[in-house]
């Protein structure tokens, strides 16, 4: 029986961005930066989506420059590549999946889920995802 001293050496090593290698950091970055452009989300309403980030700061994301990466900002990246996978599940048509986000939905209130998003904490991100999931099947 290995004790948990043992098994320890084979888990993964925490970073201050999770288990996230720096290539798969910047590759999300690109994604969210492709994802945002596709939403019609401008360079501010980004950086509150990002947690807040300056709107300078995500424009040199935009060049190419990205920086440093905490664990909150993965996470939100995560979670916002998580709802785009799960609206080109649920939409065939890519226009719709990437228009849905500005549309008025009756389960949400009648609100928008980009503005319930711009709320600007996580939880905002998350609840979207979750009933993206919910539509979907995936819970």
């Amino acid at each position: 029986m290995l004790t948990a001293l043992e098994n320890a050496s084979n888990d993964p090593i925490q970073t201050e961005t999770g288990n996230y290698s720096q290539d798969e950091l910047h590759a999300m970055q690109r994604a969210v930066i492709k994802l945002f452009d596709k939403w019609g989300v401008s360079d501010v309403d980004a950086a509150v989506l990002l947690g807040g980030i300056a709107a300078k700061t995500y424009r040199r994301w935009k060049d190419g420059d990205y920086g440093r990466v905490n664990r909150d900002l993965a996470d939100r990246m995560s979670n916002l590549l998580g709802i785009h996978k799960a609206l080109r599940i649920i939409f065939t048509n890519p226009a719709q999946a990437y228009g849905w986000i500005k549309s008025e939905n009756k389960s949400l209130g009648g609100r928008m889920p980009l503005a319930i998003m711009m709320q600007g904490g996580m939880n905002d991100i998350v609840r979207i995802r979750r009933y993206l999931d919910s539509v979907r099947g995936g819970w």
